[in-house]
């Protein structure tokens, strides 16, 4: 089914972190069902070929603004946004999409004027059920979790990344695979086969490769929930 756009306009950005965190505490326990009603937007009967939709929903209730653009969705506060499908027993379904890989440029930035550090330094973690049995309308929502990594997260992130992108710098990109990085990690990110982006092989020419993302691994996260949580793992 189609997403179909809702003529109801999203509240404003929040002016403050304490209003987001606001918000979303309230959404806890409601269904997607429920505020795509509100929000008058069209459920997918399944997540399959709509694999964004709850970040979308919750990025039009929250007031986000950022899109799809290279800073945190909501730029004024440098907060990003990010949902998280979890099981029964509230650990990550799956790992998490954090940024696009500009494999031409990798090599250039350091992890301090890295995207990803961008995006991670403030995060509003948003849980939600993911299990498949449960009709996407009918999921819920859980409650929120506003969250800087610690001293010790970063060195870890840290690692992993300058791993991580020196590899793609020296153009080995097409021989990155999900085994590399303890808690980061590189995979394809793309519509189908046939989208391409611009890189450089191990010679320096200019080549085309499938487009990548950088992704948290679902045990990061999943320790992560646990400890704030106080989750069983």
């Amino acid at each position: 089914m189609c997403l179909a756009l809702g003529v109801k306009v999203s509240p404003p950005p929040p002016a403050t972190e304490a209003e987001l965190v606001a918000r979303a505490a309230a959404l806890a326990g409601r269904t997607l069902g429920s505020l795509a009603d509100e929000l008058e937007l069209s459920v997918p009967s399944d997540l399959r070929r709509a694999k964004g939709f709850p970040g979308m929903l919750m990025e039009r209730a929250l007031g986000a603004t950022a899109a799809s653009r290279a800073e945190p969705d909501f730029p004024a506060l440098g907060v990003e946004l990010k949902t998280i499908p979890v099981d029964a027993r509230g650990h990550p379904c799956e790992s998490t999409f954090v940024a696009t890989i500009d494999c031409a440029t990798i090599g250039e930035v350091e992890w301090e004027r890295s995207v990803v550090r961008a995006k991670l330094a403030r995060v509003l973690w948003m849980p939600i059920e993911g299990s498949r049995p449960i009709p996407v309308g009918d999921r819920r929502i859980g409650s929120a979790l506003i969250w800087s990594p610690s001293p010790e997260e970063e060195r870890l992130l840290r690692f992993d990344w300058e791993e991580l992108a020196g590899v793609i710098g020296q153009g080995e990109v097409e021989r990155m695979t999900g085994h590399l990085g303890r808690n980061l990690q590189v995979r394809p990110k793309a519509a189908n086969s046939r989208s391409r982006r611009r890189a450089f092989d191990r010679d320096g020419a200019r080549c085309a490769v499938l487009p990548r993302g950088f992704y948290l691994r679902a045990s990061f996260t999943s320790a992560l929930l646990a400890r704030h949580f106080h989750l069983s793992t």
